[in-house]
């Protein structure tokens, strides 16, 4: 098979990036990019940085909000992450970098470890920040260890142990984060230095505890399914893996390399053809480190992937996010996605945290010579075909469309809450229905409530308050279908309502079934994807039962239309400014039912995503070829406006 056609632009279009290599055509035919581009963007990477390092250069205070840990721990975080980044890149060409660089992570070193030094580090205590801090400059000790850890005067060597010796006995959060103390505690087995066998042991046991099959871990007890999965959850074995060398258990580390391996056979189809990851989850400022287990299975042997589609996974998304300015003009990179948008950040996101983006770079370890980099590259697999995959585990479907390369992601079972009795909350990065590659929720700055896109909710009468998703209940994700319920609780009353809905995906759309429980004479309000643009409001169309969003410079299209129950129903858009990851400006088309009839009611609503320019968006033609009908035992069939049929049965989640 080959790859399609790309027109590789002229290496000068990236202002921000002017020392760029010249694409390849020939070892790269879809992104043009190779080795060459990934480090010249590492060093653009580390070299951004030095205008913010301390006297001392064991802390980078860059601009921006700190994180709830204070200037302290994150001047930290700027040193660790880039040292993550440093690492790679001096391991990667076997040492030959600039002196300069790996004097300035030793110097950093002997400061950040000096007790009572000016540059001194906060100590690693329990449940801190300086324990994820800790992990890095652990992996990055052990993969740059002959030009740094072995060069060490032997009195910085030992205040480095003790000071990552914090960790012995520490307690860290019951998540991702024991794996830090994992790593941490087997680079100190690495070296001779103390350590606890039993730490180590119970986090990797812990891991077991969360595994849920099919190649997907939660983050922690719940249904907390994100990027987690790639960045750490996965990454982390197999670094640990290469620490630990003989101490390994070799059964464990054969698990941790299966799961990874049938992970990536469906991680694959999380980017799209753009190279944009799906938006979805938690500390999505990390960017393009999504790609790191692409780089983690070729490095420890365990990906079905081959190695040319490695690469242009990998490239693609560090192409797509450079070709929207990022790393940015002083080449670094802000709190954000794009631009500068805190809302996609945390409590613990501070100016460095971004940096995490540094484990994208781990393939820098494989060298030059390895297939993943000479190999031709290989189309993705939403280049060439439209794709539909249901992923039981987390609750979710991808359906992705090759003409135009949106990946999308439907969401029927990760909330990130922890299990009951705890309370349920929303956030809008787990609470949508769906995320997308092209499409990112609407972000409400004061997050009082969900934005429409995306959600069914209850509305109070006047429409100033809605009810949210809160925990999701699965029923079930195979096939083309995937089911869930929730409980809707209608602002102002305390009164919950079950909405069980199914969602039925074929090529671009997606119709959801809604069983919907309400008091008489409630709104009910659903929305499409929210589309956004910086240029200006996206243009927007309604009619009789229906609504459009369209974006003008690409015609990215986000329609809603009603199919059944959705009588005397409005349609309209919801403008929003200030509140969309992909543009200043943004809209989301909306049903909205004036009166619930006070009984369990039936919704069908088809929505549709697409920047397909020969697919017909006509929600009106749209509305008359799609069809819906209750057979006699209580099941939904459908017809896709294309002729194609699915029946969604009465007990939803056996669909």
């Amino acid at each position: 098979m080959t790859a399609p056609h790309v027109s590789l632009p002229d290496p000068t279009h990236l202002p921000h990036l002017p020392q760029l290599p010249s694409p390849d055509p020939v070892g790269s035919p879809v992104t043009g990019w190779t080795r060459a581009h990934w480090e010249t963007i590492a060093d653009r990477l580390l070299d951004g940085l030095l205008p913010y390092a301390s006297r001392e250069l064991a802390h980078y205070r860059l601009p921006g909000r700190a994180s709830h840990s204070g200037d302290w721990s994150d001047g930290l975080e700027g040193y660790a992450r880039s040292f993550l980044l440093a690492a790679f890149r001096i391991a990667g060409s076997g040492g030959q970098v600039s002196e300069a660089l790996i004097e300035r992570y030793v110097a950093g070193l002997a400061a950040g470890t000096d007790p009572d030094g000016a540059d001194r580090w906060p100590p690693i205590t329990d449940r801190a920040q300086p324990m994820v801090e800790a992990a890095s400059i652990a992996i990055a000790l052990h993969e740059s260890r002959p030009w740094i850890w072995d060069k060490l005067d032997d009195p910085v060597r030992q205040r480095v142990a003790d000071w990552l010796g914090g960790f012995v006995g520490a307690r860290a959060n019951d998540s991702n984060w024991r794996l830090f103390q994992v790593i941490t505690e087997e680079f100190l087995a690495s070296v001779g230095a103390p350590h606890s066998r039993a730490d180590i042991d119970g986090g990797l046991a812990r891991l077991e505890d969360w595994y849920r099959g099919g190649g997907w871990y939660t983050d922690g007890d719940g249904r907390k399914f994100d990027y987690y999965n790639a960045w750490a959850l996965h990454l982390y074995p197999v670094l640990w893996a290469r620490m630990a060398g003989p101490r390994a258990d070799p059964a464990l580390v054969t698990a941790h390399r299966s799961r990874l391996r049938e992970f990536l056979g469906v991680y694959q189809y999380f980017f799209g053809s753009d190279g944009a990851p799906v938006h979805q989850g938690r500390s999505l400022t990390y960017r393009f480190a999504t790609v790191a287990p692409l780089w983690a299975g070729a490095l420890a042997d365990a990906t079905p992937l081959p190695p040319g589609r490695t690469r242009r996974l990998a490239s693609g998304a560090l192409k797509h996010f450079a070709e929207h300015q990022v790393p940015d003009e002083r080449g670094l990179l802000s709190l954000g996605w794009y631009r500068p948008f805190l809302p996609v950040t945390q409590r613990y996101s501070g100016p460095a945290s971004p940096y995490w983006a540094s484990k994208a770079f781990l393939g820098l370890l494989l060298p030059a010579d390895h297939p993943v980099w000479t190999a031709p590259e290989e189309p993705g697999p939403v280049d060439t075909a439209d794709v539909t995959l249901a992923l039981p585990a987390p609750g979710w479907l991808l359906h992705s469309t090759a003409a135009d390369g949106i990946v999308r992601l439907v969401n029927h079972g990760s909330d990130r809450l922890p299990p009951p009795p705890a309370e349920a909350d929303d956030s809008p990065h787990y609470a949508k229905l769906a995320y997308a590659s092209a499409a990112a929720p609407d972000t409400p700055p004061d997050d009082l409530a969900l934005g429409p896109d995306n959600h069914i909710a209850l509305l109070t009468a006047d429409g100033t308050a809605a009810s949210r998703r809160g925990r999701i209940h699965p029923l079930g994700a195979s096939g083309r279908h995937a089911a869930s319920w929730h409980r809707a609780v209608l602002p102002g009353t305390g009164e919950g309502h079950r909405i069980e809905t199914t969602s039925v995906v074929h090529g671009p759309w997606e119709i959801r079934v809604h069983r919907v429980e309400g008091p008489h004479g409630a709104v009910v309000r659903e929305g499409g994807w929210a589309v956004a643009d910086d240029s200006g409001p996206p243009e927007e169309a309604t009619g009789d039962g229906w609504a459009l969003a369209r974006r003008p410079g690409d015609g990215l299209t986000s329609a809603i239309v009603a199919l059944r129950g959705w009588e005397a129903a409005e349609g309209a858009v919801a403008q929003a400014r200030g509140a969309n990851a992909y543009g200043e400006y943004s809209a989301t088309p909306c049903l909205r039912l004036p009166a619930h009839p006070g009984r369990t009611h039936l919704l069908v609503t088809l929505l549709l995503l697409s920047a397909d320019p020969e697919f017909p968006c006509d929600p009106g033609e749209l509305r008359a070829r799609a069809d819906t009908r209750v057979t006699p035992e209580g099941g939904v069939l459908v017809r896709f406006p294309d002729g194609t049929q699915e029946e969604v049965p009465q007990a939803a989640g056996s669909g």
